[in-house]
């Protein structure tokens, strides 16, 4: 896949190059689109996916990807 250069004008500076999108268009296809079950092997690994979506959403000393001190 090429990926496309752009050259546009920055604040402060003269022209830069700035990398275009990087992604093929379209859409997912196929039946097990989605379906997280059927991509992790075993009842371990289920559990442990599981665990990190929950201490993610509900946890009180785990902040995200923010690292806040004093939640919102």
């Amino acid at each position: 896949m090429e990926y496309k250069v752009e050259k546009k004008n920055a604040p402060g500076r003269e022209q830069v190059e700035v990398l275009g999108p990087t992604f093929e268009e379209g859409k997912p296809e196929g039946e097990e689109m989605g379906h997280w079950r059927q991509k992790v092997a075993s009842r371990e690994e289920k559990l442990k996916y599981l665990r990190n979506g929950e201490r993610y959403w509900f946890s009180q000393d785990w902040f995200g990807s923010e690292k806040r001190k004093n939640p919102a």
